[in-house]
């Protein structure tokens, strides 16, 4: 894809939303916040995505994230850069930031199943721009980087699971596929570690996975096996044991897919 005009335009306009009318930066760091919307640009680009879809990445966050004296509508979007591209910056965009942070997310991985290959591609990106940056903080920062969120690390890295795994059931020929698998392997990684070593979740694969295999939660003490007593939370990617009393992940089995 050749740097269009339209290309050109909507860079403009998300630098216009972004930093010019509020200086918006990341979370928790001082980095301007448009090197998100581009780097989104990017990797559509490099995916070998269309005009409307790398529009549409770059300006993803232009109506979620604007300020209200200067707010971007749906139809200042689709009036400047038409409705294919308006309807896929909306499909990513959450709709009621009054909400919880939990219903956000819930109602947000809800609308994956309703996604088009174009919003696909559009989420994929967003994902792998901002996952990537999380794991490149946490290995210099440290635990630390979780304390940015609105969500414990847990839970921040439980919902981007399900944001991938979600991504990963809906389109096998995603080219961003390859990138969303390593990512979730190294947020697997990370959710291993834990302060208390005792405490750590234990990651197996699944040819050593034994249904019956005798566990222990470090927090409680319940006793039980995978097949009586304790949650599983299936992926697409993997599946989590739970201890059925106090909530503590307990297991972790890597599927053949992982491979």
């Amino acid at each position: 894809m050749n740097y269009t005009t339209k290309i050109q335009r909507a860079i403009k306009f998300a630098i216009k939303t972004h930093e010019v009318y509020q200086k918006q930066i990341r979370k928790g760091k001082e980095i301007a916040y448009i090197t998100h919307p581009l780097t989104v640009g990017i990797i559509l680009a490099n995916a070998s995505a269309n005009e409307d879809v790398i529009v549409a990445g770059i300006l993803h966050d232009t109506i979620e994230d604007s300020v209200q004296e200067k707010k971007v509508t749906k139809e200042m979007i689709s009036k400047r850069f038409g409705e294919n591209v308006m309807q896929l910056v909306l499909s990513v965009t959450e709709q009621n930031r009054e909400f919880s942070w939990e219903e956000r997310k819930k109602e947000a991985l809800e609308h994956i199943k309703d996604f088009n290959n174009d919003s696909l591609l559009v989420k994929s990106a967003d994902v792998v721009s901002n996952v990537s940056e999380l794991i490149d903080d946490y290995k210099r920062d440290g635990e630390q980087v979780f304390l940015r969120f609105h969500a414990s690390k847990e839970k921040t890295i439980k919902q981007q699971l399900k944001v991938i795994n979600a991504i990963l059931k809906r389109w096998d020929e995603n080219p961003l596929t390859g990138n969303l698998v390593f990512l979730a392997k190294n947020l697997l990684e990370i959710r291993e570690t834990e302060v208390v070593p005792e405490n750590r979740v234990k990651v197996m694969e699944y040819q050593d996975y034994d249904e019956n295999i005798k566990i222990q939660c470090p927090l409680c003490n319940w006793r039980g096996t995978p097949k009586n007593g304790a949650d599983i939370e299936s992926h697409e990617i993997l599946f989590d044991v739970y201890c059925p009393v106090c909530g503590k992940m307990l297991l972790i089995v890597n599927s053949p897919s992982t491979k």
